[in-house]
């Protein structure tokens, strides 16, 4: 497989590739070549093991969503939740590493697969074609579906624009992001390690040890094993300068049915027909149902992060972007002794990033 370089700078990055390059998700994942003639699909690793009896799903998407006889593909596949569509960090697809069990770890470990390279396609090599041509080609024989997508990616031209599409990339639940070279040079280099794809995962994050106390704004309708309740909540801090509870997180994951049952209840006191004069988010995560700030629910997470969605500490470390926690799991705990004005605040947010990457640095 072609590899990357690495950078965790944009200057250095712009240089390399000329200026002309596609950002691209960097999925927290595990990458596949897939070579699919007719109905046999092969599927490799990194290291070129052959992987097939471990995605069976993978080998089924492939044999209707790729509108060819002959292919060899690659991309990223990644686990996820289905009742709420949260992308999950890589140590939960690598359950699907295993030689038994396979029909109950598919169970357990839903995937999506995330196609971004084209390799060769029924008689032609296209490896020693332009990265562009590639995936315009690519985008031509997918079928795209929920569970089987492109990668997301956007042409680049500014500094600015690379901030926020990193900081997209990892609100997402991705690791960052991969620069691709668009110019005409730009082939497959099969087995190197060049400068026409660099990876950038700068330390725009910090690790998370304690827990935070949120306050719930809104919720979102559930879907799968989940319809009938809240599929995830919208959660906030609290800024007591300016009397608002500011997002900081979509969480769904850590709640038992005997959670989603209870809050359930609790926070259906607390519906309003309108957003509460008091919450401040974007346009990009209106929730299903919007709540007023009233309960708190202790949370963990992997980690803080820039994020170009959510308000928490909105301009304050960089123009344009908030803090966000990564992978956000509810404890079991509601902090029925907290007020929401006692939730955790905004500074404290702020402090906690600021704190980790002095260690980092």
């Amino acid at each position: 497989m072609m590899m990357a370089q690495r950078s965790g700078e944009n200057e250095e990055i712009f240089k390399k590739l000329d200026g002309k390059f596609v950002a691209e998700f960097k999925y927290d994942g595990e990458r596949l070549q897939i070579h699919k003639d007719g109905e046999n699909v092969l599927i490799f690793s990194r290291r070129l093991e052959e992987i097939s009896e471990q995605y069976p799903d993978v080998c089924d998407m492939v044999k209707t969503q790729i509108c060819a006889n002959k292919a060899i593909i690659e991309g990223e596949v990644v686990a996820y939740n289905v009742e709420t569509g949260e992308l999950r960090p890589f140590q939960e697809l690598m359950q699907r590493r295993r030689k038994y069990g396979i029909k109950e770890a598919m169970e357990a470990v839903p995937i999506n697969l995330f196609l971004f390279d084209l390799l060769y396609l029924e008689n032609e090599d296209f490896t020693t074609q332009s990265y562009p041509l590639r995936r315009k080609t690519l985008e031509d024989i997918v079928d795209e579906t929920e569970q089987l997508k492109l990668a997301t990616q956007k042409e680049i031209s500014t500094a600015e624009e690379l901030e926020d599409f990193f900081d997209l990339a990892v609100e997402k639940g991705c690791e960052g992001i991969m620069a691709k070279s668009i110019q005409e040079g730009s082939i497959y280099q099969a087995g190197a390690r060049g400068w026409l794809w660099i990876k950038f995962k700068r330390d725009y994050k910090s690790e998370i040890a304690d827990t935070l106390d949120l306050v719930v704004i809104g919720a979102y309708v559930g879907y799968g094993a989940r319809t009938g309740f809240y599929g995830s909540l919208l959660m906030a801090c609290y800024d007591p300068f300016e009397n608002q509870f500011k997002s900081v997180c979509r969480m769904g994951s850590g709640f038992t049915d005997e959670h989603l049952e209870t809050l359930q209840k609790s926070l259906d006191q607390y519906r309003v027909s309108k957003k509460p004069p008091r919450v401040f988010i974007k346009n990009s995560t209106v929730p299903d149902i919007w709540i007023k700030p009233t309960i708190v629910l202790e949370v963990q997470a992997a980690e803080l992060t820039l994020s170009p969605v959510h308000t928490c500490a909105l301009d304050k470390i960089r123009k344009g972007s908030g803090l966000a926690m990564r992978f956000p799991r509810f404890t079991g705990r509601i902090r029925d002794d907290k007020t929401a004005e006692q939730a955790t605040s905004q500074q404290e947010i702020i402090d906690l990033f600021e704190g980790q990457l002095k260690k980092i640095e």
